[in-house]
């Protein structure tokens, strides 16, 4: 079973607090260390330098006081740039992007979350954005934990599992959006990720995954 208790005790602010801040990310539209989380082009999850297709059944839990917003700047495949702030506070202020910005200061919101289950149990990771339909997706998440701290105050925390969603563009082709479906809210030092993957099975009328063996990396 994971624990979530790497959220506590880390000089975050009190969870009142959280509704007001979290809805400001809907007018608007990471930590040092962690994987990086991405949808890539054709729709799969995926993290870190190998581009390891996350697990099916993996259950993630959203860290409620993690929510940035602020800008990057864009060279040829590397960052030339980055200024992001909580969204407790205002967006960043901006000097002139970096010459080799191929388009300048873009938008971009991200938030933390941390694997609760399967071979990746425990592992952090950092999702970033600046495409329309994941800073939708974020928002929405976003709001979704506004109200529900605005409901309940004891259970800011949303396990969520990674999903996808997709449209067809008259001059791309098919475009994947990311999906973040919450499954359950915990408290911020819950243990509950085991309980929540056995609902989850059983809601699918499968047994929870064993014995699991590591994804190949998305090449």
């Amino acid at each position: 079973m994971s624990n979530l208790t790497a959220f506590k005790n880390a000089g975050l602010p009190s969870v009142q607090s959280l509704s007001s801040a979290l809805r400001s990310i809907q007018s608007d539209v990471g930590s040092e260390g962690n994987v990086i989380l991405k949808m890539d082009k054709t729709g799969h999850w995926v993290f870190g330098a190998d581009q390891t297709e996350v697990e099916d059944d993996s259950i993630w839990a959203v860290n409620p006081f993690s929510f940035v917003h602020g800008y990057i700047a864009w060279g040829d495949g590397e960052v030339l740039a980055e200024k992001m702030a909580s969204v407790a506070e205002p967006l960043p202020e901006l000097d002139p992007a970096p010459p080799a910005a191929k388009r300048g200061w873009e938008m971009q919101v991200g938030m933390t979350l941390a694997c609760t289950n399967g071979e990746d149990e425990g592992m952090q990771a950092r999702y970033s954005t600046t495409s329309v339909g994941g800073k939708r997706a974020v928002q929405a998440l976003a709001v979704a934990i506004a109200e529900q701290v605005d409901k309940d105050q004891s259970k800011p925390v949303p396990l969520v599992r990674l999903k996808k969603e997709h449209y067809q563009h008259k001059s791309y082709g098919r475009i994947y959006t990311p999906v973040f479906e919450i499954i359950e809210w915990v408290a911020m030092d819950d243990d509950t990720s085991e309980e929540a993957e056995l609902e989850v099975a059983a809601d699918e009328g499968e047994a929870p995954a064993a014995g699991r063996r590591r994804r190949r990396a998305v090449g």
